[in-house]
């Protein structure tokens, strides 16, 4: 027998203009280094308007990496870390949803793969609504941020610092505003 949704699927497209995917490190223990990824996409399904449903295979372009620094971008893409001569892609694939709020907060896991290597994140998400742009696209707005262990995924590199510690934290911050365009 088949069964079919009550529900009308909904393609969801990002809006490259008006999103941004970042992440920010501490940087000699005590600064934050903020960078973003300027290449990026992804594939979005909900169930109606329902982004607790919603399907997402995101990516981006490793190589894509800004941080204000030619010479910083140049060493976070070679073998030290991304790799991008190799690893063309870094992937993000949401598979389950929790603790939905009434203000919009959620909790979103999925499988980010970097450099081949796949482990599951948590990333704390708000949904703002909602909006009609002045061109007549409906837009959903979201704030998406988590924390992740950057040598789960063999980002190693690091230098020691004469007064004690590293350059670069273990943790990364993961920081990311969205708009999406219903399709």
């Amino acid at each position: 027998m088949k069964t079919t949704s009550i529900f009308t699927k909904t393609k969801w497209k990002i809006d490259p203009f008006h999103s941004y995917i970042g992440f920010r490190v501490k940087h000699l223990k005590f600064s934050n280094l903020r960078g973003r990824f300027n290449e990026f996409d992804a594939s979005i399904y909900t169930d109606g308007e329902d982004f607790m449903t919603a399907r997402i295979d995101f990516w981006l372009n490793p190589a894509s990496i800004y941080t204000a620094d030619e010479k910083r971008d140049a060493h976070l893409k070679s073998v030290d870390f991304f790799d991008v001569e190799i690893f063309k892609v870094i992937n993000f694939c949401a598979n389950r949803y929790e603790n939905s709020a009434e203000d919009g907060r959620y909790e979103m896991y999925g499988d980010l793969t970097i450099k081949g290597i796949k482990n599951e994140i948590k990333l704390e998400v708000i949904f703002s609504g909602i909006v009609r742009d002045p061109i007549g696209n409906d837009k959903a707005i979201f704030n998406i941020g988590g924390r992740m262990h950057r040598k789960d995924w063999e980002l190693n590199w690091n230098a020691a610092l004469e007064t004690g510690g590293v350059l670069v934290s273990e943790n990364i911050w993961i920081e990311c505003e969205v708009q999406l365009i219903k399709q």
